[in-house]
């Protein structure tokens, strides 16, 4: 009977394992690349190092990062770390080497982003639903898609140019912006505080 009670005791205090998976700590990102389940549809927030940072859609309903680049492929201090709460996820990958680093963000390809990347190249494809991207230095590439598929379009760049074929419009200098309402169910906001936007 002591035995039994004991057995029933562990088994009631065992973690959840659906629970350990709601929080992630990498340490080391360039040779532990973090994966970790999450839902079609979610709401994900990132704040990104800079670096050459790519942000994809893929089919499965996971995110994962893996690390890159002359620098990055080497370094052991890429650190990232994600919690999910239900169906909104929270991503924070930092420090590293300075310079040649390649960040890969995979997300489903059903996806509601909010990004703030500090500088860098940064390129988002293959992604459905609505996104917010800011970049404060660099270059920043949207693929948008259908563009029927916006309520909203809402693009702009302090310094630099922005060109975005499918909404018509190309823009260059100071203060450049636009934008769009359609009726479609996406909102669009990007923006650059020096570079280039583009919308493809």
């Amino acid at each position: 009977m002591r035995c039994a009670i004991a057995l029933l005791s562990a088994i009631f205090f065992l973690p959840n394992p659906s629970s350990a998976q709601n929080k992630v700590d990498i340490e080391d990102l360039a040779h532990h690349p973090l994966e970790s389940d999450f839902p079609s549809g979610g709401v994900l927030k990132m704040r990104i190092r800079s670096a050459e940072i790519h942000i994809v859609g893929r089919d499965e309903k996971k995110i994962a990062i893996h690390v890159g680049g002359k620098n990055g492929s080497d370094s052991d201090d890429v650190r990232a770390h994600f919690e999910r709460v239900g169906d909104s996820g929270d991503l924070r990958v930092t420090g590293g080497p300075s310079n040649e680093v390649i960040i890969t963000v995979q997300v489903p390809r059903s996806s509601n982003l909010k990004v703030h990347i500090f500088a860098g190249a940064v390129d988002v494809e293959g992604i459905q639903g609505n996104k917010d991207i800011e970049l404060g230095a660099g270059d920043l590439s949207i693929g948008v898609g259908n563009p029927a598929d916006y309520s909203n379009v809402d693009a702009s760049v302090t310094s630099g140019a922005i060109e975005a074929e499918p909404f018509g419009e190309s823009r260059g200098g100071l203060f450049r912006s636009f934008e769009k309402s359609g009726s479609g169910k996406y909102k669009l906001v990007a923006h650059v505080g020096a570079g280039d936007l583009t919308l493809k």
